[in-house]
């Protein structure tokens, strides 16, 4: 660490709002060149004009919650360029933020270092996202505030980050599921959540017209996640078996993910009673489940694990972990996130590279996140002991 350090103790934070500034830039430039704002904005038009928002039969276009479409309205009215800019505003600063609250939560020393050199392996992984302005980003901050204010018992925090989730991708269920699981106590606050979430667009648009919507959104989730159509393929864990010629079928796919959920569940809750919880092995094992294990998830959706794996390699090399083992994460987190700078290694890594690394990768963190808690306790008891 000693070497890397006076080289990242700053250098990497700048970076990372240096690429997010040029990102702007790219959005001020064109707006809807590498980008998806377009298809929010098309789905807060639709919804003013009271026009259908889902094309049930593709399962493709505006795949969000009625009221996302709600939440884009202000920024449609403020039109392409300026919405635009604050829309990825909003994304990139509440991912910032939400790191910055983890780093103090980690405490110890030198948090400046680990959160520079947390964001700057994570910076090739998470840029596309940045810059195509997808709601990956808002909804990874969402979660991870959301994570943090569960463990402390906030209950209004909780309340507002669920709802906040919720709206930006309808797969903030599985977090508010796990954060019920961590906090019984705050379930009822996590209802409320969705049913403000759910009951929002009612306030802005006629009864028929928001059952309608809710009809073909609800539709849409089962066509999405049972019988996938059109011309979407994932990137997930079966990326790999498909393209290598042993495509898993859906029964397969469906158990793999169930068993997968459990295990995840089962390993938020041990990490949550042992010794010193700090949230980030709990956010990373989350986050990692909702890339790896999500039906619908595409290459883009991997940012969700980059900046959580990025701080807990950053967190490894300052405690001094096997450096073979930081060096090899951190290449390949970093690796992992250039593998479309280039159209032929696009064409070799597409789809099927992510879920193998991101897996490797949480995998290792996960086990060294274990050993970690494994060795404070008896050290604990030793203490109290004496």
């Amino acid at each position: 660490m000693m070497v890397t350090k006076p080289v990242f103790d700053r250098l990497g934070f700048w970076l990372w709002v240096g690429s997010f500034l040029i990102v702007l830039g790219l959005a001020l430039w064109s707006p809807d060149a590498r980008s998806v704002v377009h298809i929010y904005r098309h789905g807060s038009e639709a919804f003013l004009s009271g026009q259908p928002l889902y094309q049930v039969e593709v399962a493709m276009g505006y795949l969000y919650a009625p009221a996302f479409a709600v939440l884009f309205v202000p920024l449609l009215k403020l039109g392409p360029y300026l919405g635009n800019i604050l829309w990825h505003m909003l994304g990139f600063g509440l991912l910032t933020f939400a790191a910055m609250r983890q780093v103090r939560k980690l405490g110890g020393q030198e948090q400046t270092w680990l959160l520079s050199f947390g964001l700057f392996l994570a910076l090739p992984l998470a840029l596309a996202a940045l810059r195509n302005g997808q709601a990956t980003i808002l909804l990874t901050g969402a979660c991870w505030f959301l994570t943090l204010s569960t463990l402390e018992g906030r209950r209004a925090e909780s309340f507002f980050w669920a709802m906040l989730a919720i709206i930006a991708k309808p797969t903030a269920i599985i977090m508010l599921l796990l954060a019920g699981a961590l906090r019984p106590r705050l379930i009822p606050v996590l209802v409320l959540a969705v049913l403000v979430a759910l009951a929002i667009p009612y306030g802005f648009a006629s009864t028929d017209y928001v059952n309608a919507q809710y009809h073909d959104f609800f539709r849409l989730l089962t066509s999405m996640t049972v019988d996938p159509t059109g011309p979407f393929v994932p990137a997930d864990f079966t990326a790999p078996f498909t393209r290598f010629g042993m495509p898993l079928s859906e029964f397969d796919a469906t158990i793999v993910r169930v068993v997968a959920g459990l295990l995840t569940l089962w390993l938020v809750l041990q990490f949550d009673r042992r010794l010193d919880s700090n949230g980030l092995a709990i956010f990373l094992v989350a986050a990692f489940y909702m890339c790896v294990f999500n039906p619908r998830v595409e290459q883009n959706t991997y940012a969700m694990v980059a900046v959580p794996a990025g701080l807990s390699i950053a967190m490894l090399w300052r405690e001094k972990g096997a450096m073979a083992m930081c060096w090899s994460l951190a290449a390949l987190l970093f690796v992992t996130g250039l593998t479309s700078v280039d159209l032929r290694l696009h064409d070799l890594f597409h789809l099927w590279f992510r879920p193998v690394s991101i897996s490797i990768i949480a995998c290792a963190l996960v086990g060294w996140f274990w050993m970690q808690d494994r060795q404070k306790a008896p050290a604990a008891g030793a203490v109290a002991h004496g």
